[in-house]
């Protein structure tokens, strides 16, 4: 498992470096204005995902089930029948996709030299979703193997062809047209290299629609409505507040968010590195009937879960508005860097949760609750970021998603809490006192470098962050891990020794 979710964090990590160089580009390209209208497109445009209605997490679930029962039929009726779905719903996409351009057109107001280019990438990034849907059938597929090490080869490639393209075509056309053009070269690549690579390592696996089963259908649309709820949930809670920045604001200060909730983006992405592998591995462990094993596993990621989010997530707290005053430019620093703070404060509750108690949830096929909590608190958010926006700006849209997301954490921990067997204050008391405690030092440290030092530019804050890193590591060997029941730091180094 620690191999699958440590190839994950690599491909972040490369993903972290990668969106580390290209924002600034692409801010500085387009300019602010040219920034904020395209990441109002993909808002807009991202809502059509939900179209998949939970298909590619109940295919993994389902996959993942026939896969360790090692029945090939069943496995491919499961991909036949995704397939025939996505192609269905790739249509309904393209049809919804032109109302939504109306609605782009109406509803906001692009300044006038973005706006018949804002329309054509609209319209691009209409095709490319609509397409994306079929290109989520090999992931299902390797992701149900376990081959997650495959499946970050291909995303890697994808990355580092993102970066290249970007970097090249905005050079020649500074537009917002070019940067859906590299959206739609990058699906073809990854969905092209993903399938030679699944025929080459499972010859068993077969793709044709001969194979498409109603009966199946059904069976995936019982769990994945749940999921199609989540989803709608999540896009509530971290795709809409552009739009209502955007509505309430104009689109100039949709950049100011963005930056910051980008940054909190990807450390979720590097804490759901654990969801990805937790998902089919409590699937599996359920289906080969070991409790034992998977109430382990849940405590012992749980911790790691929340002392990588304290890690990352303190230096943010303390030093981001500095990071981000630096890596785009001083008037983002106040505005991006307050979003920022309060964002990652509710990231110490939330992420935690979100890597590993709701994918384990889902992996035992539990959907119910999650699904209905996450679609709660997308509609709170909302509605709290309109109530908001108006007195407090993007201070406000930015409570309206940290309050809804510390109480999701609260119902969904009770949930898998109660399915596993474990009491809520064990949980507490083996995940929270020694990793909240071995943060103390680490923020000590934090805050003389901002406070006393008070560092700013490249050198101080690479510098405070090794340090921090260097006495973090300490620590959690020294004292958060040790005598560890799962996993005991200090003991393995004394072996080793």
């Amino acid at each position: 498992m620690l191999r699958n979710v440590g190839s994950t964090w690599v491909l972040t990590l490369v993903t972290i470096g990668i969106t580390y160089a290209l924002t600034p580009f692409v801010i500085h390209t387009l300019g602010q204005e040219g920034y904020g209208t395209w990441t109002l497109i993909t808002s807009m445009t991202g809502y059509m995902g939900l179209l998949a209605l939970g298909v590619p997490m109940a295919s993994v679930r389902y996959l993942a089930q026939h896969v360790a029962e090692g029945d090939h039929r069943k496995t491919n009726e499961v991909i036949a029948s995704c397939a025939g779905l996505y192609l269905m719903i790739s249509a309904a996409a393209g049809l919804i996709g032109a109302a939504l351009i109306a609605l782009f057109v109406l509803a906001y107001d692009i300044p006038g030299a973005l706006r018949i280019e804002a329309r054509v990438a609209f319209a691009l990034m209409t095709v490319q979703v609509s397409a994306g849907f079929i290109g989520l059938l090999p992931e299902g597929i390797l992701l149900a193997h376990h081959n997650f090490v495959l499946r970050n080869f291909v995303r890697l490639g994808g990355l580092l062809l993102r970066l290249g393209l970007t970097i090249g075509l905005l050079k020649l056309d500074a537009s917002l047209v070019m940067l859906a053009l590299v959206q739609t070269a990058c699906l073809a690549f990854d969905f092209s290299l993903s399938w030679a690579l699944i025929r080459r390592s499972y010859p068993g696996i077969r793709l044709s629609l001969s194979a498409f089963d109603w009966r199946v259908v059904r069976r995936i649309f019982s769990f994945s409505l749940y999921v199609l709820l989540l989803t709608a949930g999540m896009r509530l809670t971290f795709e809409t507040d552009a739009l209502v920045i955007g509505a309430f604001m104009g689109v100039g200060p949709i950049a100011f968010y963005a930056v910051a909730n980008s940054i909190v983006v990807y450390l979720m992405e590097f804490i759901v590195a654990i969801a990805a592998v937790v998902a089919p591995m409590a699937t599996k462990l359920n289906t080969e009937g070991k409790p034992a094993e998977l109430r382990e596993i849940f405590l012992k990621w749980s911790k790691v879960a929340l002392s990588l989010t304290l890690m990352v997530g303190l230096f943010l707290v303390i030093l981001g508005p500095q990071f981000i005053g630096w890596w785009i430019g001083p008037s983002f620093e106040q505005p991006a860097g307050q979003v920022l703070q309060i964002l990652v404060l509710s990231s110490f509750v939330f992420l935690p949760v979100r890597g590993v108690a709701l994918p384990t949830l889902m992996g035992l096929g539990k959907p119910r609750l999650p699904a209905a909590a996450f679609l709660v608190a997308g509609v709170l958010n909302l509605l709290l970021s309109i109530a908001l926006v108006g007195p407090l700006g993007l201070i406000g849209v930015a409570l309206g998603t940290a309050f809804p997301n510390v109480l999701l954490a609260a119902v969904v921990l009770a949930a898998a809490c109660r399915e596993l067997k474990i009491g809520v204050l064990a949980y507490l008391r083996y995940v929270v006192p020694r990793a909240t405690f071995g943060a103390v030092p680490v923020l000590a440290l934090l805050l003389w470098f901002r406070l006393g030092v008070q560092v700013h530019g490249l050198v101080g804050l690479v510098g405070a962050g090794l340090a921090m890193f260097l006495l973090f590591g300490l620590t959690w060997v020294f004292f958060v891990y040790r005598n560890d029941p799962y996993v005991d730091l200090r003991g393995r180094f004394r072996a080793r020794a």
